[in-house]
């Protein structure tokens, strides 16, 4: 996405860099996608390992002393990245059971143009049943996100400070890790309100934060407009609580949609003609969804190997030093 690191990131400068061009880039994939698509989730996760693995570049050129603070403070933040990644991926599998009960609802219909009221019930009772699983999915999800995430402090720090003393600490890393902490922390939010949970009038997406100059301003600046973008949506669809990505509330509004069809159906005693094409709506959101899903998935495997990685050559540079 942007090119390769070890030719990018040579300098504290130009790693604000990179933050500002990748956070504009992510601007401009928000308002080219649907709100929270799997598309767009995706390129969020692929700029968060992006800019982790420039990151591990850059500190090794940065000549750190062995043994000093900023080795554990690199530490801290790598674990607070892999243990909110876990978490996507908790949230991200426990749909499996959602999915389950999507495609056995399709199961029931597929081939029937015009289902007799025996099997219209039956798919009216899975599709209540689809609903609790939505409802218990949720559920635990907020659970997940009020012990696990709540805990790690995913914030943007509206307080950093702009003393030459922090920003220039360690070489400039100091000021680089904070940045990066900021970023993530933005870019986890998103994530999480989209696979996993969201509030939507979430004191995160409407601080006040816009940037402050004389501190990598360019990408302090960009990270304020993605947020301020994220907030105006949410206040646009004025949300219920809950998993904001846009393949899991088609699904859901699919289904409702065959419900209410069969429902008319069994009503009126009509012919249904508009059944098989609200099952293959709901077929195609289901396996868009499953994919989507799937893909996620792979993305946050790999990203904890390179976390991973990062740790270890980092351990092993001072070690060998």
């Amino acid at each position: 996405m942007m090119g390769n690191p070890s030719s990018t990131t040579t300098s504290v400068n130009g790693f604000y860099t990179i933050l500002s061009r990748g956070l504009d880039e992510l601007d401009r994939a928000f308002a080219a996608h649907n709100f929270m698509s799997i598309q767009f989730l995706q390129r969020v996760i692929s700029s968060l390992r992006s800019f982790h693995s420039h990151l591990n570049i850059l500190v090794q050129k940065l000549h750190l002393p062995v043994g000093e603070k900023w080795l554990d403070e690199y530490m801290d933040e790598s674990s607070r990245l892999w243990e909110a990644c876990h978490v996507l991926k908790s949230g991200i599998s426990a749909m499996e059971n959602y999915y389950s009960a999507g495609t056995n609802i399709v199961s029931s219909l597929d081939g029937y143009y015009s289902p007799n009221p025996q099997i219209s019930r039956q798919v009216i009772r899975a599709i209540i049943g689809c609903r609790r699983e939505i409802v218990g999915l949720e559920e635990e999800n907020k659970n997940l996100v009020e012990t696990r995430i709540q805990a790690l402090s995913l914030r943007l720090d509206e307080n950093i400070s702009v003393e030459p003393k922090f920003i220039n600490g360690f070489n400039g890393f100091r000021g680089v890790l904070h940045a990066m902490k900021n970023v993530s922390s933005l870019l986890l939010m998103i994530l999480l309100s989209g696979l996993v949970y969201c509030w939507p009038k979430s004191s995160f997406f409407h601080g006040g934060q816009d940037g402050q100059a004389g501190f990598g301003s360019g990408f302090m600046a960009a990270t304020a407009r993605l947020r301020q973008r994220v907030a105006a949506e949410l206040n646009r669809i004025d949300g219920q609580p809950g998993i904001l990505m846009y393949e899991f509330r088609k699904a859901k509004a699919a289904t409702e949609e065959l419900k209410v069809e069969l429902e008319r159906v069994l009503e009126y005693e009509g012919e249904g003609e508009e059944i098989q094409e609200k099952v293959e709506s709901l077929k195609s959101w289901f396996g868009v969804l499953r994919c989507g899903t799937e893909s996620v998935v792979g993305q946050l495997d790999d990203f904890f190997d390179e976390i991973v990685e990062g740790r270890k050559k980092l351990l092993d540079m001072c070690t060998h030093r």
